[in-house]
């Protein structure tokens, strides 16, 4: 499986953007993508998850409501909407593929695939 995030970029307070991640490959219904952040000098973080069937997603509490994940079956992407940005949602965004996804996990080490990484900043 090979992923590519784009969409990131600079945007104000208060605004939005749309993260795609693209899977190429062989993706089962087992197969969950998640999405994870990592601002410098911190830790890699979960943000938000989805079976790759749609079924079932699952979010950081610091994005609930605010953040919202799909899949796209025409194109095989898993998008993530993201509005309402604060400057602390500054980071390098990264999707990943977890071969085993019920339940859905938070943990990066427990994803199996990962993509290369899209830059978001959010201005205040």
């Amino acid at each position: 499986v090979q992923l590519q995030a784009s969409g990131g970029g600079l945007v104000q307070a208060g605004g939005s953007l749309r993260l795609s991640c693209a899977a190429s490959g062989r993706m089962y219904s087992t197969y969950g993508v998640g999405w994870f952040r990592q601002a410098p000098g911190k830790e890699r973080e979960f943000v938000a998850a989805i079976r790759w069937t749609g079924t079932y997603t699952g979010y950081a509490d610091s994005v609930k409501c605010r953040f919202t994940i799909s899949r796209d079956g025409a194109k095989s992407t898993v998008d993530l909407q993201m509005n309402s940005l604060n400057p602390e949602d500054t980071a390098v965004y990264y999707c990943a593929v977890d071969r085993s996804a019920w339940p859905l996990h938070t943990r990066w080490d427990e994803y199996d695939f990962w993509g290369q990484g899209t830059l978001v900043t959010v201005s205040s």
